[in-house]
């Protein structure tokens, strides 16, 4: 058992629990209802007006059925709002509303101060070391995932 303890996987997953536990938690302190998945759809559509529904899954990594089922909530929320794109009409753009950004404004700071509760146990100069080698463990191993990262491409 103390192998499995040490083992890459299960800290990565014993992380995730508890980045999600901690971000449940203040959010709902905070008495908004919304997920860590909700809140970085939020955010890409901010960072990324009017993009259609595969684009934003590669900005977040998420596969395009889990992001569907994401944006019917947010939608039914009324944070964001989908416009059938005038390029191809099968394709949706979605756009944050009024209430989404007010929304995103609110759990910005909350989600900022929080990375400090996910990151307890270590100094400032260790969680920039973490932080570096989790991104550099994340784009190395990018295309094994089912749903890589893909950057914005240019309009």
């Amino acid at each position: 058992m103390n192998q499995l303890y040490g083992m890459a996987g299960h800290l990565i997953r014993r992380l995730h629990q508890i980045s999600t536990s901690v971000f449940t938690q203040r959010m709902k302190e905070a008495g908004i209802d919304l997920t860590p998945v909700q809140f970085g759809t939020l955010s890409a559509l901010h960072t990324n007006p009017d993009v259609d529904q595969a684009t934003l899954a590669g900005l977040i990594a998420q596969d395009r059925v889990t992001i569907g089922a994401v944006l019917d909530r947010l939608q039914n929320k009324g944070l964001i709002e989908r416009k059938v794109s005038p390029r191809d009409r099968r394709a949706r753009i979605l756009s944050l509303t009024a209430t989404g950004r007010q929304v995103l404004e609110t759990t910005a700071p909350i989600v900022r101060a929080l990375q400090d509760d996910i990151l307890s146990g270590l100094d400032s100069q260790e969680k920039d070391t973490l932080l570096s080698l989790m991104r550099k463990v994340a784009e190395a191993g990018n295309d094994l995932s089912r749903a890589p990262l893909l950057p914005p491409k240019p309009r």
